[in-house]
C-alpha cells in the first residue's frame, strides 16, 4: 500500500536522474499522468508512455548534452496530511523562472505560470527545478 503516490513518483524521478538512468517506471494514476504532462510541456522530461500492464508509466528523462539532468531538484509541497492551497497571486516563482511550480486547479493540473496567467488558484502540489 502506498500512502503518497506523488511523493513516490518524485523520489523515483529524483533517484533516477541522480544515477543518470534513461528512463524510470512510476505507478500510474490520473493525477500522476497530469503532472507528467505538465513536466513534458515545460521540457523537464522527454516523454512518458503507459506500459502494457497499465499499472506503470515509463518516464524518459531529459539530459543536457547527455551529461547533466535537467531536473536538479524536486520538492513535494502539499502532502496528504497537510494540504497547501494558494491563490493565483501567491503562486511562487521557482529558481527565478527556471523552475516549475505545479498547481492542481479546478481546470486541471497546470504549471504555476499558467495558473497565474489564467488567475486561478488551487492546491500547490510540488516544485521542480
Amino acid at each position: 500500500m502506498l500512502n503518497d503516490p506523488i511523493a513516490d513518483m518524485l523520489t523515483r524521478i529524483r533517484n533516477a536522474a541522480l544515477q543518470k538512468h534513461r528512463y524510470v517506471d512510476v505507478r500510474a494514476s490520473k493525477l500522476i499522468t497530469s503532472i507528467l504532462s505538465v513536466m513534458k510541456e515545460t521540457g523537464f522530461v522527454l516523454d512518458f508512455v503507459n506500459n502494457e500492464n497499465q499499472k506503470d508509466i515509463r518516464v524518459f528523462l531529459r539530459y543536457h548534452l547527455n551529461k547533466f539532468s535537467l531536473i536538479q531538484g524536486l520538492k513535494r509541497v502539499s502532502s496528504p496530511g497537510r494540504r497547501i492551497y494558494i491563490g493565483w497571486q501567491d503562486v511562487p516563482v521557482v529558481q527565478n523562472g527556471l523552475g516549475l511550480a505545479v498547481v492542481s486547479t479546478s481546470k486541471g493540473v497546470m504549471s504555476g505560470q499558467k495558473a497565474k496567467n489564467e488567475k486561478i488558484g488551487g492546491e500547490f502540489i510540488c516544485t521542480i527545478w
